[in-house]
């Protein structure tokens, strides 16, 4: 599926988007300069076209017919937009969000009823760890402890795991967690999160990073959904997995798996790809609160890019 490049197109239909689901004003004293749904259609231009607070508002002040096509009387400053982030993202908002823009996909018929999972790491900054070790083993000219390394750089990096329907490049779900570690205790929340948002799920795929037997049982017995989730925890060679369903994915998901149900599972890394190559792999924001908007105003601008 392929995505909008249009930042005017993008802009209109985030607007009309945002007017099903926003209030038009946070409260009642509110200056009424500009609605909610303007400031949500100027976020997401502002992600889709990769800017700061300030570039999207030397943007939207060169092109002043974009803001005229969606109401707006004069461009909001970056001060404004910034403010704006919190209070358009409060609660439970980016949820409905996902659920509006998912009913939209299932009136066109363009889901399907595989969901594939997968997680990707983000950058706390433009700069790498890698570039950040070596910086600062150089600034002390000693030699760091690998622990120490890791626990300074790997705790600041954000996880953000989507459930995504491979066929469309949809995503039906997303969960935002601080640091690394073991993928498979986000597996529950984020299937859970998709059937219920979309009920004629009923075949799961994931990675080896999410091999568990209380994962399998989650999907087949609680949700009561088919789970093909890759074996690999263990040491290799290894004598067969003591559970039953582990035993069965040893036996099943080996060899190529192209033109095969767990095939599909490429869908959940071509999304990872697309959204690092359209909005940038690292965060502008710099708290963790920001971060974790900014991680999910990227998830909804996806989605919108596709619809």
């Amino acid at each position: 599926m392929l995505t909008c490049k249009s930042p005017f197109k993008v802009m209109r239909v985030a607007h009309h988007f945002a007017a099903l689901v926003l209030p038009r004003y946070s409260s009642r004293f509110s200056r009424r300069d500009f609605t909610l749904p303007q400031l949500f259609a100027c976020l997401v231009v502002r992600e889709h076209q990769r800017k700061s607070f300030r570039g999207i508002e030397a943007l939207l002040r060169d092109a002043p017919h974009w803001g005229r096509s969606i109401g707006m009387r004069k461009t909001p400053d970056h001060n404004t937009l910034w403010r704006a982030v919190e209070v358009v993202f409060g609660g439970s908002v980016a949820e409905r969000m996902l659920d509006r823009l998912t009913r939209w996909m299932q009136l066109a018929q363009l889901l399907g009823t595989s969901l594939s999972i997968d997680s990707t790491l983000h950058d706390s900054h433009h700069r790498s760890r890698h570039y950040e070790n070596r910086v600062r083993h150089y600034a002390r000219c000693e030699k760091i402890p690998i622990n120490q390394r890791r626990s300074r750089t790997v705790r600041a990096r954000h996880k953000l795991t989507l459930g995504v329907d491979p066929r469309a490049h949809f995503v039906l779900a997303a969960c935002s967690t601080r640091g690394t570690g073991g993928d498979h205790a986000q597996f529950p929340i984020t299937l859970r999160r998709a059937v219920r948002r979309h009920p004629r799920i009923k075949l799961v795929l994931a990675d080896a990073g999410y091999d568990s037997h209380e994962n399998h049982r989650f999907a087949r017995k609680v949700i009561g959904v088919r789970a093909l989730i890759k074996a690999g925890i263990g040491r290799p060679g290894a004598k067969p997995p003591t559970s039953q369903y582990r035993r069965r994915m040893k036996r099943e998901l080996t060899g190529s798996q192209a033109g095969k149900p767990y095939g599909q599972r490429s869908g959940s890394e071509c999304v990872n790809s697309m959204m690092k190559r359209n909005f940038e792999p690292h965060f502008r924001a710099r708290t963790e609160r920001r971060r974790h908007l900014e991680q999910l105003l990227r998830t909804i601008t996806h989605n919108v890019m596709i619809v």
